[in-house]
């Protein structure tokens, strides 16, 4: 395994190969705090791709987005924002930083942006009004799982 990988694997999970002890000569944890933990992470991650997949969406193609903004009445430029956003959000899920209000304010995004896919009509669009809110409801999860600061 390169060093790259190593470092990033150590800085996501505070993984060590081969160390059995902690730096206090203590035993690691193992059992249920552990799967938790690695359940949290990857619960992370997956909740992570879905909004770096939302970003290169937006730079790939932001006329579809921007489209969806004027017809709700909105500026297209707030595609950029919304990009700038999602990226960061992912990037800030994966590496485990301030979850707490990352989760909450992912979790409100969804809630918001769920308004434009409220199309009863069409099956599709409310298939994804649901799970927008199935989104925001294992981010408010996220959130509440991790101690106030």
């Amino acid at each position: 395994m390169s060093r790259p990988r190593l470092a990033a694997i150590v800085l996501v999970i505070g993984w060590r190969p081969g160390l059995s002890r902690r730096h206090d000569g203590r035993p690691r944890e193992r059992g249920p705090d552990q799967v938790s933990r690695y359940l949290q992470i990857v619960g992370r991650v997956l909740l992570a791709a879905l909004f770096a997949a939302g970003a290169v969406q937006k730079a790939v193609d932001p006329g579809q987005v921007e489209g969806l903004l004027r017809g709700m009445g909105l500026p297209g430029w707030l595609v950029w924002p919304a990009l700038v956003f999602n990226g960061l959000g992912a990037v800030a899920l994966v590496a485990g930083l301030w979850l707490r209000p990352v989760a909450l304010l992912l979790a409100a995004y969804c809630m918001v942006t769920s308004v434009f896919h409220f199309i009863p009509a069409d099956g599709w669009q409310m298939s994804i009004f649901v799970k927008n809110w199935a989104i925001a409801g294992g981010l408010l999860v996220l959130a509440g799982s991790q101690p106030p600061r």
